[in-house]
């Protein structure tokens, strides 16, 4: 218990959790409860599988890196950041890894969006 004790009290410090949890919280606030979305929420009968839960939800570790470029933020709290790395300790390698993370999930984004347009091209075809 000591030597963790002096451990945690001799790492770098940052506010950057303060500033997270308080921005979080505001939001919360704002917003009020949320629904978790559907791709979240877990399915254990088959009428809440047909309802669309847990649909499209890609387990993180089974990719590599455990990671996927996914949203999991309510509708309304799409896009917003919380969690901003500061200088201190190893918020500049976390920062780094975070923003190699939003580009591709701006990828991801991205070729989602020239796929629908695709689609919606072809069905107009069709319907012509």
């Amino acid at each position: 218990m000591t030597q963790a004790a002096v451990f945690l009290a001799t790492c770098p410090k940052s506010n950057s959790t303060l500033t997270t949890y308080t921005g979080a919280r505001k939001a919360v606030l704002e917003q009020g409860p949320l629904p978790v979305p559907l791709k979240l929420r877990n399915a254990p009968t088959p009428l809440m599988k047909a309802m669309g839960y847990s649909g499209g939800y890609r387990y993180p570790h089974n990719f590599a890196g455990n990671y996927v470029p996914e949203e999991y933020l309510p509708d309304a709290l799409r896009g917003q950041r919380f969690y901003q790395p500061g200088a201190n300790g190893e918020e500049p390698a976390i920062r780094e890894r975070l923003e190699r993370w939003r580009a591709e999930m701006e990828e991801r984004r991205r070729g989602e969006e020239e796929a629908a347009t695709a689609v919606s091209a072809a069905a107009r075809t069709l319907d012509e």
